[in-house]
């Protein structure tokens, strides 16, 4: 099955860029941030709920999906202005191919350390695990897209075990935190695929959030396993061409530069695939050998396990409580008197 280029759209106003993606029949992809509506009422900027009338352009589409915006909402707001049920309520808003589930991705500039990419990763089960109870309401379970989250391949792994539940054959599953990721490395996009390649079923397939272009040749060997992948690359190379003619950034620019991206990813999916050797294994984790430290990685992973429970909110400020949590496991560890 080939691999579907899924275009990025900015906006779903009337315009340029949206008549140019219902021209080239082209699958869309919309993100929750783009149908925000924002107020300032109150002397600031803060979130006021959905425009969901620009729906009704999407009309003539190919097929039309939806994002959380999981890195928009990290990077630019600190984290999800809206609720999870708002946004649920917003897939349920129309028919979407799919809808992703909410995430909390691990990029280096959100998650600057080992400790805030796991903790992550339980915030990521618990807004999936969340979602399709609030899917199951509004009778939209079919068409949610399971996201799993990582640094690391076997990041991913710990998702999957989590989320098996979810987990449909025959039906895609997002893999988050892609698009700034080296193709290259034991880390990189190719040692990702390659590893959830041998831990899925074979009718399982993926969907590659904002994978570069450049990536296509080698991702071919894994054809048989990805769905589709997205990007809005686009939109930043007409950027670059705006500011280098000194022009502005019309819909009609970004729109010429849509076409010609897509034309771009549909050579690369039709070129000679290419091979690249694996890195090494990543390493793994051992655990601390100071007391004190071991009563604060067992404080976390204790943390962790009521978010994904749902005993503590995937959204919940839980810093404040490792070091009084991680005290009452070094007091309990010490021996009697």
């Amino acid at each position: 099955m080939p691999i579907d280029i899924i275009v990025g759209l900015p906006h779903l106003n009337e315009g340029a860029i949206l008549g140019r993606a219902r021209s080239l029949q082209q699958t869309a992809l919309i993100s929750a941030n783009g149908l925000s509506r924002w107020s300032t009422k109150r002397g600031w900027r803060e979130w006021a709920g959905w425009r969901t009338h620009l729906l009704q352009n999407a009309r003539g589409l190919s097929a039309l999906c939806l994002d959380s915006a999981g890195f928009v909402a990290a990077a630019r707001y600190g984290g999800f202005p809206w609720s999870i049920a708002d946004y649920v309520a917003l897939a349920a808003a129309y028919p979407f191919r799919w809808w992703a589930s909410a995430d909390y991705c691990v990029e280096s500039e959100i998650a600057r350390d080992r400790e805030e990419v796991i903790d992550r990763l339980s915030r990521t089960i618990r807004a999936n695990r969340d979602c399709r109870i609030l899917a199951e309401g509004f009778g939209i379970a079919d068409t949610m897209l399971p996201v799993i989250q990582g640094r690391r391949p076997d990041d991913y792994e710990r998702c999957v075990e989590a989320l098996w539940h979810l987990i449909r054959p025959g039906k895609p599953v997002g893999v988050g935190s892609m698009c700034r990721r080296e193709i290259h490395g034991p880390e990189g996009l190719i040692a990702v695929v390659d590893h959830l390649d041998r831990i899925l079923p074979c009718s399982v397939r993926l969907h590659l959030f904002g994978v570069k272009g450049t990536a296509l040749p080698f991702l071919l060997p894994y054809g048989r396993r990805i769905a589709s992948i997205d990007s809005q690359a686009y939109g930043i190379s007409a950027r670059r061409t705006a500011l280098r003619r000194g022009v502005a950034k019309t819909d009609r620019l970004v729109a010429d530069h849509m076409e010609t991206w897509i034309g771009a990813q549909i050579a690369r999916l039709a070129a000679r695939p290419q091979q690249l050797p694996q890195g090494l294994s990543p390493p793994t984790d051992c655990p601390p050998a100071d007391p004190w430290e071991r009563a604060i990685a067992q404080a976390r992973a204790e943390i962790r396990d009521l978010i994904e429970s749902g005993d503590l909110e995937h959204d919940e400020l839980t810093a404040p409580w490792i070091e009084q949590w991680a005290a009452d496991i070094y007091r309990d560890s010490l021996p009697a008197e």
